[in-house]
């Protein structure tokens, strides 16, 4: 386990971002001992319809919670709104966006965030205290109308770094996640497709986008479902 943590460090330092396929992201999650995996996917299904980006004719479900983290470990704060500049999402930046609270935050929730802290604290010694954002989203794709997992395009966050983690992928195809230099430059691709199939990103060096995804069979439902957890310096 030490040797696979120190080489994705690795990797993010020389690469800004790393992708780690299901299996390793497994083992580092000690996945087999989580008691309410089933439950806490199952929640995905309760997602809210994010108000703000159906005002622009978009669409997707998701819930937020907030965190802090530091020596003592990671705890949940006050509930708040979402806020990121117009820097970082010209779409809908500089607006303070309240989205329904976590309500699955039970061992399987903890265990990604606690790894999250180390991972990234790992990377940057000399932050002593984090705050730590959560999110669930679900794609939906519909008979002539892709999902946009990143109706931004390609972007930051406007954090330090990032775990994207693929909870459930479902009649869908491509949804392929690219990375970019400053300049656009792109460096690297994989399509998460196995739940558990997780993208680490330094957010602070490079930008990312997923691309559309569209259903198999147009006359199911069809929905890409992902936690995204971002943590930056307090």
């Amino acid at each position: 386990m030490t040797t696979a943590l120190a080489t994705l460090h690795d990797q993010l330092r020389q690469d800004g971002f790393a992708f780690v396929a299901a299996d390793a992201m497994r083992d580092l999650l000690d996945a087999a001992s989580l008691p309410d995996w089933p439950a806490f996917t199952a929640s995905w299904d309760a997602l809210a319809p994010d108000a703000y980006l159906a005002t622009i004719g978009r669409h997707r479900r998701r819930r937020h919670a907030v965190f802090s983290a530091d020596a003592q470990g990671v705890r949940r704060e006050v509930h708040r709104p979402h806020y990121q500049s117009k820097t970082y999402n010209a779409l809908q930046g500089d607006i303070e966006r309240w989205f329904e609270p976590i309500a699955a935050d039970g061992p399987s929730l903890r265990r990604i965030l606690d790894f999250c802290h180390g991972f990234f604290g790992g990377l940057a010694p000399q932050v002593d205290r984090w705050h730590v954002e959560a999110h669930q989203f679900r794609i939906e794709a519909r008979a002539g109308e892709a999902g946009e997992p990143t109706p931004e395009g390609v972007h930051r966050d406007g954090v330090d770094f990032v775990l994207v983690l693929l909870i459930d992928r479902s009649n869908i195809e491509r949804g392929t996640t690219t990375i970019h230099a400053a300049d656009g430059e792109l460096l690297g691709s994989f399509t998460l497709t196995h739940p558990f199939d997780a993208a680490l990103v330094d957010d602070a060096r490079v930008l990312h986008g997923v691309t559309p995804v569209t259903p198999l069979d147009p006359t199911r439902p069809a929905h890409r479902d992902v936690l995204v957890v971002t943590f930056r310096a307090a």
